[in-house]
């Protein structure tokens, strides 16, 4: 059973229909597979997105590599061992020379390139099939993922994803307010000149060294240096602001699901910074990004808030990191928070401050963020920039971020990224992993393992079939249970009708 007792249940729907690619524009070239996740345990996610799958709202969709027109990698970086490049260096400089002195630069970049790690999910349009049949009302989901057995009845099904259930009740949160002293916050109290901080820091390196994990502020805490070793990227991130900088910036973690009460407070301000980003960059008409629109896609997630005695202090799950700059949200990174990363989902932010590089600065914020988690939990060492897509140079920015590895769509291992950009310049779609021996180590083994979750109770898919004589969905499991993977098809529930 998955942690905290709790199982995933997921409705699996095929992938034949092709959809309009948002990279090459092909009207019907972007094909992939999808399943509507009523609920998910964050480990089964992070499972999931080591084998190439990807979140839009509780939509979870894995393009299918060989024939899609456009394919999409699953990228992650190295947080650990990131440097930041010249132009990382030169966008931290240009946000630090605004928050200084009000120095708004006045050429606008091209994002694309800037950096919107988040954004391919909306680029390409994922969303559900217009009719799908949600049997399970969302309800009846928490019931049935706290206890399997307990009986509930089948519901009619809505014809659209529920933008309507009531909000769950809010967790408990921590309070996010940055310690004074900590972080990357122009707000901190008792603020000294960066030179002599470093002097400081110099000069206590060695205690530094043993000093323990970071505060809970989701500010990045300034790192230790010494004179022979590059400057670090929090460093960057505090670099040469004064103790009464012109502009503040504060950033907060709130959790989105369930909604906290900072989520709540704060928004249909949110809301309208993503409706305004919507209509600038991507040009939505102003019917298009409405307030069901945002939630479906932004704030519903199917992940369950979770703790761990080896976690990060947030805990695990959906999250928006909100950008406020004296006092309003200028722009939002909507996270996950998952055992081995934390996972980029989208970022948005005010029309108004395009000309900053927003969507790079927030990728640097979030690369110094991972670094602070993994002081709490080891294993959270990496950040997911969502896909990486070779065949469209525009969404080739996000190799920038390195050191970093592609996922092998054939093997689910990791290579790093330099070797595979001269097979991916050959040909779109290309098997990574160098050896030509290895195979899927999670590959579908035993269907009859498989869970489903038929009238109220779990059972292996072997004592559904036996139940179920004459009726032939063995093909449309074993095509689920594939691309799940043995491991995952053994925790998961599949809903069978």
């Amino acid at each position: 059973m998955a942690a905290g007792g709790s199982y995933s249940i997921v409705e699996y729907f095929g992938g034949d229909d092709g959809y309009r690619c948002g990279y090459c524009k092909h009207e019907n070239g972007n094909f992939s597979h999808g399943m509507w996740s009523h609920t998910m345990t964050v480990q089964d996610y992070q499972d999931l997105i080591d084998r190439g799958w990807r979140r839009s709202g509780k939509y979870v969709y894995k393009p299918i590599m060989n024939k899609t027109c456009c394919p999409q990698y699953t990228i992650r970086c190295h947080a650990l061992n990131f440097h930041p490049s010249k132009t990382h260096k030169k966008t931290l400089k240009k946000v630090n020379r605004f928050l200084s002195k009000g120095e708004m630069p006045v050429e606008k970049h091209d994002e694309g390139h800037e950096g919107e790690p988040m954004d391919s999910v909306h680029e390409e349009g994922v969303q559900p099939p217009p009719q799908d049949p949600l049997k399970i009302d969302h309800s009846e989901v928490q019931d049935i993922s706290t206890s399997p057995d307990t009986d509930t009845t089948n519901s009619t099904a809505p014809t659209t994803p529920r933008d309507d259930a009531a909000p769950t009740p809010a967790e408990k949160t921590t309070n996010v307010t940055p310690k004074p002293g900590k972080g990357a916050d122009p707000n901190r109290p008792l603020c000294r000149k960066a030179k002599d901080l470093r002097k400081e820091r110099r000069l206590q390196k060695e205690q530094q060294k043993q000093q323990e994990a970071v505060s809970s502020s989701v500010n990045p805490a300034p790192s230790k240096s010494s004179s022979n070793q590059p400057k670090s990227l929090e460093e960057f991130i505090t670099e040469s602001l004064p103790s009464d900088p012109l502009h503040r910036l504060e950033v907060r973690l709130v959790r989105s699901n369930p909604p906290s009460p900072q989520f709540k407070a704060s928004f249909d301000a949110s809301y309208q910074v993503y409706k305004l980003y919507q209509m600038a960059i991507h040009k939505d008409p102003p019917d298009k990004p409405t307030e069901s629109q945002f939630k479906r896609f932004l704030c519903d997630s199917p992940l369950e808030a979770e703790t761990a005695a080896d976690g990060p202090d947030v805990g695990y799950g959906s999250f928006h990191q909100q950008y406020w700059l004296d006092g309003r949200i200028v722009a939002v990174g909507v996270l996950d928070i998952l055992p081995s990363c934390v996972s980029s989902v989208y970022l948005y932010y005010h029309p108004d401050f395009s000309s900053l590089s927003l969507g790079t600065y927030s990728a640097l914020r979030e690369i110094a963020f991972t670094k602070q988690l993994q002081q709490q939990s080891p294993k959270l060492a990496y950040y997911y920039l969502g896909f990486y897509v070779h065949s469209c140079p525009k969404m080739r920015y996000k190799g920038q971020y390195q050191p970093s590895d592609l996922l092998c769509p054939e093997t689910y291992t990791w290579m790093p990224i330099e070797r595979c950009i001269p097979r991916l310049d050959i040909s779109a779609y290309s098997r990574l992993s160098e050896n030509a021996q290895a195979g899927d180590a999670r590959a579908l083994k035993e269907l009859g393992r498989v869970l489903v979750l038929y009238r109220r109770t779990v059972m292996p898919y072997a004592a559904y079939a036996r139940k179920r004589k004459g009726l032939n969905d063995e093909k449309e499991v074993e095509q689920y249970a594939s691309l799940v993977g043995q491991m995952c098809a053994e925790r998961i529930l599949l809903y069978r009708a």
